[in-house]
Order: C-alpha cells, then structure tokens, then sequence
C-alpha cells in the first residue's frame, strides 16, 4: 500500500473500495443528510444547522479543494481522503517541523530556484488551507483562490522561463553556426592569401630572374658595342692614316 505520510498535507487512512463509484456512495450511506425545515434551507425546527450536515459541508468543501488520492495495488483500488479534524496549536507546530526536516532532509536550496522547496512549500500551504477550511469554509475558499493565483502566477514565469531560454538557445546555436561560418571563411581567406602570396613571390623570382638576365644581357651588348666602337675607331684611324700616306707622295 502507497505510504500516507508523503505529503505534508495531513489524510485519514487509506480505505480500500472495489470500484471508484462505490468510495462515493460508501461516503454517502456513511454520512446521511437530514431533510431541513419547511421554508428554512438546510436548518432545522430550532433554527440551527445540524452539525452532522456542517461536517458534510466541511468534507465536501474539502474535497473540492483537495482532491482524494486514489491508487491500484494488486488488482484492488485504494482512496484516500483528506482529514476533517480540526488542528490544534500543536498540530502547526509540527507542521513546522516537519517541514523544516523534509527541507533538510531533500536538501533544498535556501535561496534561488528550487522545485523541491516550492513543493515542499506547496504542500504546507496546502495543509494551512486544510486547517483554515475546517474552522472557516469561506476563509479557505478565500485561500485557495490566493494558492491559484499564486500557482497560476508562477506557471506564467516558468513558461516565461522556458521561452526565453529557448529564444537564447537558439540565438547560441544561431551564433555557434555563424562563428563557423566565420572561421570556414577566415580558413578560406587566409589559404588564398597564401596562394597570393606563392604567386606574389613567384612573380618576385621571374622578376629578379629577368632583372638579373637584362642586366648581364645589357653588360654583354655594352661591351659589344665598346668594342665594335674601338673597332671603327681602329679602323677609321688606319683609313686616315693610309690616306695621309697617298695624298703626300701625290704633293710631291
């Protein structure tokens, strides 16, 4: 059988019934309702509620607020409602306790968010309304209604939450995908930078190579012309001489 002492929230012992519909009409042959008054809803002669219709009240009121828990074990189906006693002074001192233990004992964080705390939290507050319904039904109405705020409040956060993490995981995965596109490009520019620069000193070796082939080709026609000059001025110095030589015999 499931353990009763899981929750904060305090129950009555758990009640094995055959189906679910025979847990109801169990609780309703249990607790018959009186017809009331003539004229007067719910009350009788005397003018004053039965106290058996205000427990039924309670237990409805509860019930509503917090649900049986029902479960099957071996083929046979187990209810548990919540309790109707009233709490003493000493019934919330142990309620403090035992969440004060349970908070240790599941090792809940005292700060920031903790699903553990918030259940644990949860479930006293729920117990809280317990204790305040059964003194004053319309006081824990009043509580629930806060509870589902609160609830509702927190639910909106956490969707909140969850939207904005996954906005943020997107533009992480969005700018994870174009650090790599980056990189792939930088890749890309620096292995053509080093093709332009195998091409740059390529370039530099033809041109020191022709550089170095003109110049010893401009040493080279520089010196063939230096000599074909000395050879014309030989040359023109023998023609000079050789006429000098046939016009003075001729003065003769």
């Amino acid at each position: 059988m499931t353990p009763t002492n899981t929750s904060l929230v305090k129950y009555d012992n758990p009640k094995l019934v055959s189906r679910s519909t025979d847990a109801k009409a169990q609780r309703k042959q249990k607790s018959p309702q009186q017809s009331p008054a003539p004229g007067v809803p719910g009350s009788t002669r005397d003018g004053k509620l039965p106290p058996l219709e205000v427990k039924n009240q309670a237990e409805d009121i509860l019930n509503s607020i917090l649900p049986p828990r029902e479960w099957t074990e071996s083929g046979q189906l187990w209810v548990q409602q919540v309790s109707s006693t009233p709490a003493t002074r000493l019934d919330v001192v142990n309620l403090q306790e035992q969440l004060d233990i349970r908070l240790q004992q599941r090792q809940a964080r005292e700060t920031g968010i903790c699903p553990v705390r918030r259940e644990l939290y949860s479930q006293c507050f729920d117990e809280l309304i317990r204790q305040v319904t059964i003194s004053c039904a319309e006081r824990g109405l009043l509580l629930l209604r806060v509870r589902d705020e609160i609830r509702m409040t927190i639910a909106a956060y956490q969707t909140l939450y969850e939207s904005s993490v996954a906005f943020g995981m997107r533009k992480a995965l969005q700018a994870e995908q174009g650090k790599t596109d980056m990189q792939r490009k930088i890749e890309e520019l620096e292995e053509e930078k080093k093709d332009l620069e195998r091409q740059v000193n390529e370039l530099k070796s033809k041109c020191d190579a022709i550089e170095k082939r003109e110049a010893e080709r401009r040493v080279v026609e520089e010196k063939k012309h230096a000599e074909e000059i000395q050879f014309l001025k030989r040359t023109n110095q023998q023609l000079k001489t050789q006429l000098e030589g046939i016009i003075q015999p001729s003065k003769k």
